[in-house]
């Protein structure tokens, strides 16, 4: 794709990314998802996360909080795994982990993709259990939320990271990590989220109305869709979720960005049709999510 061309994500192109789907196939072969999100606070944002990564077809789905907020967690959606992670002595119950030990937790998991930040507070312990994932190599990650504020604290952070990246930051994360405010025209988000995927060498997803994915590569994706239905708490947490299971699925982090942009703006375009464009939650969105990838599946045959 040259430099200035930008891909309408829409059904034609979003259908030629559906991952396949095996009627031989058991959970595993549809990909594990590991959720490091949510805080005493922005539980629901873990619950959000998690459940769409359920709905946009992972075969498993796990919860990593810290430890003494698992019974939180914990068959609040039956189909969630939870794991807790280890806290650290000094913390408030909740407050931060022990990164060392998250490490160790994580492996047992053998997770296909991660989502980190949705809801979680920024604390030492999490900021460098970030950074001990980012400079491993292993499976790609969404890095959302409070995970961005990290990164925006971290100096050249993209230096050391050595596996794939989705980076989905709303406006205000945004200008967080650029350090560059975002609010003007179309064309200029999206020549500030292509800048910034060069920049940093992931995949970037600049939210908000006619939602932007940009490719370290120069390849640039945008929305059609402008939508008031997805202007409510807890939505991104869905994208996260959304992209993190496809991912899982074996999708490659821009067509995944791409697809999840797609059927999370696709699910609330179906929702504003029959519920209106007010009071439908994030969770409404997570639940249109099997329709909306059905509906996309005849699309594409």
């Amino acid at each position: 794709m040259s430099e200035t061309a930008i891909q309408a994500i829409d059904a034609a192109t979003a259908a030629a990314l559906l991952p396949p789907r095996n009627p031989d196939g058991h959970k595993g072969t549809f990909g594990t998802l590991v959720c490091i999100c949510g805080s005493l606070d922005y539980a629901g944002a873990a619950i959000l996360s998690g459940t769409a990564g359920m709905r946009a077809g992972a075969g498993l789905v796990c919860l990593a909080v810290p430890a003494s907020l698992q019974p939180l967690f914990a068959g609040r959606v039956p189909e969630l795994v939870t794991l807790g992670l280890a806290e650290s002595a000094d913390s408030g119950a909740g407050t931060d982990i022990v990164a060392m030990d998250a490490g160790h937790a994580l492996k047992a998991r053998s997770p296909d993709a991660l989502v980190f930040g949705s809801g979680v507070k920024e604390t030492d312990g999490y900021a460098e259990f970030l950074a001990g994932l980012l400079a491993r190599e292993g499976p790609p990650i969404v890095v959302d939320g409070g995970g961005l504020n990290m990164l925006a604290k971290a100096g050249e952070w993209w230096r050391d990271v050595k596996r794939p990246l989705v980076l989905t930051p709303h406006p205000g994360e945004f200008a967080r990590l650029t350090g560059a405010a975002v609010d003007g025209s179309d064309e200029e988000r999206q020549a500030a989220a292509r800048a910034a995927a060069h920049r940093f060498g992931q995949v970037l997803v600049l939210k908000g109305a006619r939602t932007v994915v940009a490719a370290p590569d120069g390849r640039l994706a945008a929305s059609g869709v402008a939508n008031a239905v997805l202007a409510t708490a807890g939505s991104g947490d869905v994208l996260a979720g959304a992209i993190g299971s496809l991912m899982a699925q074996g999708v490659e982090a821009f067509d995944a960005a791409c697809l999840g942009v797609y059927l999370h703006a696709r699910a609330g375009e179906r929702l504003s049709w029959r519920l209106g464009n007010a009071g439908v939650l994030a969770s409404d969105i997570a639940a249109e999510l099997p329709a909306t990838r059905h509906e996309l599946d005849a699309h594409s045959g």
